[in-house]
């Protein structure tokens, strides 16, 4: 793997696996989609969330070992 897709590969993992925790554990989708009046499409937000954070952990963690390669 190039160092480019690599660099883009980190990037990716990391701006995604904030982006799911400042919703996770933040009330800024509550507010944010209650503001916009879809707070009824709150319900699927922890089976959504959780897994989307854990994945783009994952591949953080992926891309952080081929840099080490």
């Amino acid at each position: 793997m190039s160092q480019t897709k690599n660099n883009r590969l980190l990037g990716t993992g990391i701006v995604g696996a904030i982006i799911s925790a400042l919703c996770c554990f933040t009330p800024l989708l509550v507010i944010a989609l209650g503001g916009l009046g879809l707070s009824a499409w709150l319900g699927w937000a922890d089976y959504v969330l959780f897994p989307a954070m854990a994945g783009f952990m994952g591949l953080t963690v992926f891309a952080l070992s081929r840099r080490k390669k």
